[in-house]
């Protein structure tokens, strides 16, 4: 009798554990509200939504924001991409301050970079799929080659985050600043063909 119960609610507790593993799991593809979801709202912008910005003087910082905030002298926005529409191509011009830009998927990050890897205080990112990249490849001239670090995604929609620190109080106008200077926009091929030569 005694080996029955405990037979009993050792099953129990594994059930229960499986069941708990496969919910957690569940989450984010269940959820309505995951970060990918809440990101779309960007991808009509030019230049990263606001995540997180720095209180300055008089202006609080938000009393809640949908990242997870690991510091509170961190500035933080979001780009969303869908690469149907064409490669995403995330300018920076690098300053005083680290920052630091995280491409994301459905299943988390898969890149990542900081301003230390800029060339001549410019860093430029594109995000394309592979077919993108292929014909970027060919359509490269030989004379000229691309400083673009190209990154291929393993999934059409995404988003990059944008993160600038602030290490003193003084400089956290400049972090709010600088999270809204970086560029995020379409590289379109059409345009491209568009333009005069010369």
């Amino acid at each position: 009798m005694r080996l029955r119960f405990l037979f009993a609610t050792l099953c129990g507790l594994v059930l229960a554990g499986l069941v708990h593993i496969v919910t957690v799991l569940a989450i984010p593809a269940l959820s309505e509200s995951d970060a990918l979801t809440r990101s779309g709202t960007s991808e009509s912008l030019d230049h990263p939504q606001r995540i997180y910005t720095l209180s300055t003087g008089d202006n609080p910082a938000p009393a809640e924001a949908w990242l997870p905030i690991p510091d509170p002298s961190v500035a933080v926005g979001v780009c969303a991409y869908n690469l149907d529409d064409g490669p995403m191509r995330v300018s920076a011009r690098t300053g005083p301050q680290m920052l630091s830009l995280a491409v994301h998927g459905r299943r988390g990050a898969f890149y990542a970079v900081t301003d230390q890897a800029a060339v001549r205080g410019a860093l430029d990112l594109v995000i394309l799929t592979r077919a993108q990249y292929d014909e970027a490849l060919a359509n490269d001239d030989e004379n000229e080659p691309s400083r673009d670090v190209r990154i291929i995604a393993p999934e059409r929609q995404g988003y990059v985050v944008v993160r600038v620190i602030a290490a003193l109080p003084s400089q956290r106008p400049a972090a709010n600043d600088a999270v809204q200077a970086v560029s995020c926009t379409i590289d379109s091929p059409n345009e491209d063909a568009a333009k005069p030569n010369g």
